[in-house]
């Protein structure tokens, strides 16, 4: 596990409303895997989603996105192709389909980045467009 700081810029544009842009920047840590990449950190009340681990899992061709805690779900993205998956929340739950336009990672033990666009369906009806950008890095002896 490396010790890493992330950079993450989030935009949405959800169907009649006006595009919103997140950025955040928090530690979180980065893992070799045998298939690939696992990128996670710990929400926080910035993003509204205190409580929730993030897990960005990057495979060859494919991500899935886990959150796990308040809010509970796994969105798997592969370009050209639609997912659906359960997105469960403290309330209830809603059945959410994401067919990614972009899945690029660029991943090793010096950090990279991740690029992730999605439409995105919410109970079958068109929700709107997401996208991530994340830059990693390592933390200097762990700073």
């Amino acid at each position: 596990m490396i010790p890493v700081m992330l950079s993450i810029r989030g935009r949405q544009a959800y169907a009649g409303q006006e595009p919103e842009t997140v950025e955040l920047m928090t530690e979180g840590a980065l893992t070799r895997q045998d298939d690939g990449w696992v990128l996670s950190y710990e929400e926080s009340d910035l993003t509204g989603l205190e409580g929730v681990t993030t897990t960005f899992t990057a495979q060859e061709g494919r991500i899935t996105l886990t959150r796990r805690g308040p809010l509970c779900s796994q969105m798997v993205f592969q370009e050209g192709m639609s997912h659906d998956s359960l997105y469960q929340m403290e309330f209830g739950a809603l059945m959410v389909t994401v067919c990614a336009t972009q899945v690029r990672y660029d991943l090793s033990e010096a950090g990279g980045t991740v690029d992730l666009a999605y439409h995105i369906e919410i109970e079958q009806s068109a929700a709107g467009d997401i996208d991530y950008h994340l830059e990693v890095r390592p933390l200097a002896n762990g700073k």
